[in-house]
């Protein structure tokens, strides 16, 4: 690599935040790169030979001044790439660092808030730790990792470990608060370590599991972990039950009063590490081995991101209830290049006073065991940037495909988009259409299979991803009664739709365009234009909610967007408000007949 570790990740910092930005914040001020620099007659940087290279200002007021940022790819998309940064205080332009640029940008929007000052100097700090804390994990996997060839690999869990720079869609896309120095080497999937778990005998009175198969949780547990040291004995095995744990949350479960008081009355008993290894998925929390079938979800007290991972109760229930009530739908019987993984069984600690105990385990089937887990890529890992000098993961599959064709880029990747389409894109929207259920389908929680390296599988993963429309639930209730037990998986169809269409277009499928786009494999208009036509003949076979959700996007000016940024400003934990809402704002829907560009409107949200 020409670019030094730090150069690269700060570059990559700035890329992330300066995107939020300009969609959440402010859109800027667009300028073609000859015409900018041509006004700069005190600017001795010469004049881009790069056709098509663009500017874009945004002001600074707090310093009377303004950022100009090179755009080196514009997309209709939401995912710009950039070049150099000015900075233009005093009447005069100077080169500026991405990292100074984006703390510029950090003190811009704080100046402009209306609130407490102590609150708002608390959130800004707050934000500032975690733009440091993302940027210097980031230098950290890429210093370990720029050279490996894994990262170029298809197979499952090395795609898994290969998000070297995290959410396309995030401030601090790689921010992990609470993971000290030798977390990452152990238990952060970019650096690939391997691990025991950490186990528990638990009084059984304590224990309370649920599973939608054959199997219950703790014989799951039993027959997939094989812990010989651990077996139970006869008389143990009425009295305590065996539970896994992430050794991280066993760490600080192990320092909790309520358990400390468990374990000296000899009701949980610590047993420490044991048995076969597992490795973290991009997820952190989400445990694999390739010859076991079932993956492991714990809770972590670590902030990933916006969020405190933990597993919630309300969770715990929806996968169970989803794994029964979607297996009853038989919708990937009649679409079999669809399959959801579902997490059939849970298991955990009830403790009076604590809707959680911290001891939640939710187990997962794992579709990709060892001799299935080729060519099996997360979308994330798929359209992520490549290093310097490299290519992305998607550009060397298209092209791999060009040279066994002898097709032009541009066929093979129409050819390819098409198929996923196929996979994926139709048949979530006629799954909410005829079972009224949706998806929260972003890139992470979305893996496709491929064969001969075209798509052929999709899988969508996520317990916490599912919305059930209200309009469906009599219908959802007959075909699985325990569905209306949980009454935070319904949501009235407005609200679906809003959601739906930020996962399933904004984050999902505009990534992908947008990768395209950026790769100069094909064009991103001739993808959406594409993508207009598949949803206008697919509306004329759509009868319910699925009709009313196409219809929305063909029509609307704006497509509401989660504003990462905005909701990292106030510090909100998007798990532990209402209704898990984040702040939405507006996003020009580049699929509309007729699209509008305004100033994105921020929701009026609190500070305090």
């Amino acid at each position: 690599m020409s670019l030094s570790v730090k150069n690269i990740a700060e570059h990559a910092s700035f890329q992330a935040f300066m995107n939020c930005y300009l969609r959440e914040a402010d859109q800027g001020h667009w300028s073609q790169a000859n015409v900018w620099y041509q006004k700069l007659n005190n600017c001795s940087k010469k004049q881009p030979e790069r056709e098509g290279l663009w500017v874009v200002e945004v002001p600074l007021t707090h310093l009377e001044g303004k950022l100009a940022v090179e755009v080196s790819y514009k997309t209709n998309v939401g995912r710009h790439s950039f070049g150099d940064i000015w900075l233009q205080r005093n009447h005069g332009w100077q080169q500026e660092t991405p990292l100074n640029a984006v703390f510029m940008l950090v003190r811009e929007i704080y100046s402009a808030l209306d609130a407490d000052p102590i609150i708002v100097s608390r959130k800004e700090r707050e934000l500032v730790l975690r733009i440091i804390d993302s940027e210097q994990i980031m230098a950290r996997y890429i210093t370990e990792r720029h050279a490996d060839p894994l990262l170029k690999s298809t197979r499952f869990i090395d795609a898994e470990q290969a998000l070297l720079f995290g959410h396309w869609q995030h401030p601090t896309p790689k921010s992990r608060q609470g993971m000290v120095d030798y977390h990452h080497r152990l238990y952060a999937p970019e650096q690939k370590g391997e691990f025991m778990l950490h186990y528990f005998k638990v009084e059984r009175s304590l224990v309370c599991q649920r599973s939608a198969i054959s199997l219950s949780a703790e014989d799951i547990i039993q027959q997939s972990l094989a812990v010989e040291a651990l077996a139970l004995e006869d008389a143990e095995a009425t009295d305590y039950v065996i539970l896994p744990m992430h050794p991280i949350q066993a760490q600080w479960l192990l320092h909790q009063p309520h358990v400390m008081a468990l374990i000296s009355q000899h009701r949980i008993i610590n047993c420490g590490l044991h048995g076969v290894s597992f490795t973290a998925t991009s997820s952190v929390r989400s445990l694999y081995n390739p010859v076991i079938p079932w993956m492991y979800k714990f809770s972590l007290p670590i902030k990933i991101t916006n969020s405190l991972r933990v597993n919630k109760r309300h969770e715990l229930e929806a996968g169970v209830v989803m794994a029964s009530l979607y297996h009853k739908t038989g919708f990937s019987s009649r679409y079999p290049s669809f399959q959801i993984v579902s997490d059939p069984a849970y298991i955990t600690v009830d403790l009076p006073g604590y809707s959680e105990s911290g001891f939640e385990v939710i187990i997962r089937d794992n579709p990709f065991q060892q001799g299935r887990d080729e060519n099996t890529v997360t979308i994330a890992a798929l359209t992520q940037d490549p290093l310097p000098g490299q290519q992305s993961l998607l550009h060397d599959i298209i092209t791999t495909l060009v040279e066994k064709t002898a097709a032009s880029l541009a066929q093979v990747s129409m050819k390819w988009f098409a198929r996923y389409w196929d996979c994926a894109i139709d048949p979530m929207i006629r799954l909410y259409d005829e079972h009224g259920i949706a998806l929260e389908a972003h890139q992470q929680n979305s893996v496709i299979a491929l064969m001969d390296l075209y798509p052929d599988t999709y899988y969508f993963r996520d317990n916490q991803g599912f919305y059930l429309s209200t309009a469906y639930r009599t219908y959802l209730e007959s075909l699985e009664p325990s569905s209306a037990t949980v009454h935070d998986l319904y949501f009235d169809d407005q609200v679906i739709v809003d959601r739906f269409s930020y996962y399933l277009m904004v984050n999902h499928l505009f990534s992908i365009i947008g990768r395209f786009g950026a790769d100069g494999l094909i064009d991103e208009t001739t993808l959406l234009l594409f993508a207009q036509q598949r949803l206008m003949a697919l509306k004329t076979s759509l009868t319910g909610a699925g009709y009313r959700f196409v219809d929305s996007l063909l029509s609307r000016d704006f497509i509401p967007s989660k504003a990462n940024l905005l909701t990292r400003l106030h510090d909100i934990d998007e798990l532990t408000v209402e209704n898990e809402q984040a702040i939405y704002t507006q996003f020009s829907n580049p699929l509309a007949k007729a699209s509008l560009t305004t100033e994105p409107k921020e929701k009026q949200y609190a500070i305090a």
